[in-house]
């Protein structure tokens, strides 16, 4: 089982923001992070689980994904998505990044497990300060952009 914990951040909405993630598989560990000028809270944690599932290798993996963001899950969980694509994202804000995350989303198995952000949780606490110093530009290595991302 694949544990994949993201959090998004932004200062001002729209602002400056970052995402933060960590991947848990076997013993290993893997963080990363990157910022943008302008961008959404929202885009930020969508954008983390996004780029979490990305980093997988291999298709048909079993995924659980930790998260703060209720936008992110409850779009999920509560079949919003399915009625947006029905619907072809007409009114639907970050189209672009939900069409990413569908075409990512099902080539594995991904559960949703919500935590409550800023409650100690020490997963969701250095997702949190990995999110904050991309968006402030810290921390950036060499393939992490840092751009606007406004749809």
């Amino acid at each position: 089982m694949i544990e994949l914990f993201t959090d998004g951040a932004c200062r001002g909405n729209p602002g400056p923001g970052g995402y933060g993630i960590i991947l848990h598989y076997k013993g290993h560990r893997k963080e990363l992070s990157a910022g943008f000028r302008l961008t959404t809270n929202n885009r930020m944690e969508l954008l983390a689980v996004i780029v979490g599932l990305e980093q997988l290798k291999k298709e048909n993996q079993d995924v659980i994904v930790y998260s703060d963001s209720q936008y992110v899950i409850n779009a999920v969980e509560k079949k919003w998505l399915l009625n947006w694509q029905k619907r072809q994202f007409k009114k639907v804000k970050n189209t672009d990044l939900w069409l990413r995350f569908s075409a990512v989303y099902m080539q594995h198995r991904v559960r949703f497990k919500w935590i409550k952000g800023h409650a100690g949780h020490p997963e969701n606490e250095r997702c949190d300060e990995l999110a904050v110093q991309a968006a402030e530009g810290r921390n950036l290595s060499a393939d992490q952009g840092y751009e606007d991302l406004v749809a």
